[in-house]
């Protein structure tokens, strides 16, 4: 069966082709001389045209130039006419008291006859405590220390200084201002007396009760000094990685001989050394605690004389506070210099393990315990107050 229809489909496939071949036969194509094959014109196919160039030269230079402005003309003014000129007004007045200073600000404090608002002037940042309203008057009280005061120091004196801000509020929409911000510096001097080093010393005194038969003073001197220990460090003001030079000493006048120590030294961002945050870092009695703590530098110097000491301190900052300021307050303590070195008289610094600044290093051995304040015999305690600046590299 599958024989019969693959010979059938053959028979079929052949007959088709034959038809088609017979068909073809059947056209004739026209004899080869009459077929035409066409050529271009002549017409057609042209050559481009020689471009002539011709450079043109310029028979006349060019007349025309750029109009000249015309002369500025002086101002003239009105038969006379007086321009206004700034005149420094006398609307700021200070009193400097021993531990505060008031500060009174006239309403009209640019002196263009219009007052100001009281709630756009601070006094470092501090706000008026009130107004007298018949006077027309802004108030301010504040601490020598407080209200962003700078103490400066020269050989003579202590100066205080701040700063009045004044800043104008803007009017309408918020978008523009009638005035200047203007700031006025205020200095509150202070006599230096008894070599003593900041106007904040209030000594504490003890009676000597040796073998003399009156009480002689004692005058303590604890400084900031410059690199070279030569002078007083100008201003209180030193940058994150600075060494702060601090030296104590001692003037004894009339009295025996003495040793001065530094017992104790507190840093605080206020003046109290009751609160937090605070970093002692020298405490127990003498001992320099920074270099131990942290790793620093800090360090009692090698003591060349009973009556001064001194020591170094890395600048430093809390971690959380970002007001640059920082307080120091400290304990100095003088002694007799015939006493012996000890646990109780002494100053420590840690590098390596502790060493004693007058080579005494045994008396050091305290201070990773207690070192007690049994046997001390202080002649006087005086606290020291410091208050430093602090920046940092940006």
């Amino acid at each position: 069966m599958k024989l019969f229809i693959r010979i059938s489909f053959w028979l079929l496939c052949g007959a088709l082709a034959a038809e088609a071949a017979q068909k073809f036969n059947q056209i004739t194509l026209p004899p080869a001389s009459r077929i035409k094959h066409r050529r271009p014109y002549q017409s057609e196919v042209q050559q481009p045209a020689a471009v002539q160039q011709e450079k043109q030269s310029i028979s006349e230079p060019l007349s025309w130039r750029y109009p000249s402005l015309p002369d500025e003309e002086e101002p003239r003014y009105p038969p006379n006419f007086e321009l206004k000129v700034p005149m420094p007004a006398e609307s700021v007045s200070a009193i400097c008291g021993d531990r505060t200073i008031r500060v009174e600000v006239k309403k009209d404090l640019l002196g263009i006859g219009k007052p100001v608002l009281g709630s756009d002037v601070t006094l470092g940042g501090c706000v008026a405590i009130g107004e007298d309203l018949d006077n027309q008057i802004i108030i301010f009280e504040s601490e020598l220390h407080g209200c962003g005061s700078q103490l400066l120091m020269s050989e003579d004196s202590f100066i205080y200084v701040f700063t009045l801000f004044y800043t104008p509020s803007s009017l309408g929409d918020g978008t523009i201002v009638r005035g200047r911000d203007v700031s006025v510096s205020i200095q509150c001097h202070y006599q230096r007396k008894h070599d003593v080093s900041s106007g904040l010393l209030r000594p504490t005194w003890t009676p000597f009760t040796g073998s003399k038969d009156s009480e002689e003073s004692l005058y303590f001197s604890l400084q900031l000094m410059t690199d070279d220990w030569q002078l007083p460090h100008p201003v209180s003001h030193f940058l994150l990685g600075d060494v702060m030079k601090f030296e104590a000493s001692v003037k004894p006048f009339h009295h025996i001989p003495l040793r001065v120590t530094v017992d104790s030294c507190v840093a605080t961002v206020v003046p109290n050394v009751d609160t937090v945050p605070r970093y002692s870092f020298l405490g127990n009695i003498g001992c320099l605690f920074d270099s131990q703590l942290t790793g620093s530098s800090s360090q009692f110097l090698p003591r060349s004389q009973d009556d001064k000491l001194q020591f170094e301190v890395e600048a430093f900052r809390f971690e959380q506070d970002h007001s640059g300021v920082l307080y120091i307050t400290c304990s100095l303590r003088a002694t007799s210099a015939a006493a012996p070195v000890s646990a109780t008289n002494k100053a420590c610094s840690f590098s390596n393990g502790w060493r004693e600044a007058s080579g005494n290093h045994h008396a050091c051995s305290c201070c990773d315990t207690d070192c007690g304040k049994d046997g001390r015999s202080e002649l006087t305690v005086l606290h020291w107050n410091e208050k430093l600046l602090l920046g940092q590299f940006s």
